[in-house]
C-alpha cells in the first residue's frame, strides 16, 4: 500500500514538472489572434522552446501581462496568444498599419485584410535589453503591446507549436 502511494506521488509530480517545464495544453478564448487562430480551438505550447533557445520574431506565443489574473485573488495567471514582433532593442513604430522596425517595414504574410481595416499608427517605442514587443493578428481588436507595453523575457511563457483540436483544425502554427 504505502509503496503503491510513493508510486501515484511521483507519477503526479513527474505529470506537474513536465506541465510546467515542458508542454501545455491551452484553449483560445477570444478573437485577438484570427485568422491564424480562433475561439474555442486548443493549443499545444512548447514550454521548453523558451528555456533551451530565445525567442524569435513573428513566434506566436502564450504570455502573461503583468498584473492580470483569472480570478480575484490573483491566484491564476491569466494566458494571453499573441504574436512576437519587436525583439530587444529594436524600436518600433507603426504608421497607418504598417509595423516599422528600425524604420523598416515588416513583412507580415499572415495578416488577414479583414482584421486590419483599422491603419493605425502607434509613435516610436525602443525596446530594452531585455524586452518583447507582442501584436494580436486581428490588429483591429487585440489588447496587447500597444496598450501594455514591451513585456519582460520571463513573460514569455512558451511558444504555439499546433493546434489540435477541433480534429478538422489540427494543424502546425509557423
Amino acid at each position: 500500500m504505502f509503496h503503491d502511494l510513493i508510486w501515484l506521488v511521483c507519477v503526479i509530480v513527474l505529470a506537474l514538472l513536465v506541465r510546467c517545464l515542458v508542454v501545455e495544453v491551452v484553449r483560445v478564448k477570444g478573437g485577438s489572434m484570427r485568422s491564424t487562430l480562433q475561439n474555442g480551438e486548443v493549443m499545444l505550447v512548447n514550454r521548453a522552446a523558451y528555456l533551451l533557445g530565445e525567442p524569435k520574431r513573428q513566434d506566436v506565443v502564450i504570455c502573461l501581462y503583468p498584473g492580470r489574473y483569472r480570478d480575484k485573488w490573483k491566484l491564476v495567471p491569466q494566458y494571453f496568444v499573441k504574436r512576437i514582433i519587436g525583439l530587444p532593442g529594436e524600436t518600433i513604430a507603426i504608421e497607418e498599419g504598417v509595423v516599422l522596425i528600425n524604420g523598416e517595414p515588416l513583412e507580415e504574410p499572415y495578416l488577414d485584410e479583414a482584421h486590419t481595416r483599422r491603419k493605425s499608427s502607434m509613435a516610436p517605442v525602443t525596446l530594452g535589453a531585455d524586452e518583447y514587443f507582442v501584436l494580436g493578428d486581428n490588429r483591429d481588436n487585440s489588447n496587447d503591446s500597444r496598450r501594455v507595453g514591451a513585456l519582460k523575457r520571463r513573460a514569455l511563457i512558451g511558444k504555439v507549436e499546433a493546434v489540435f483540436f477541433p480534429f478538422k483544425a489540427i494543424r502546425k502554427i509557423r
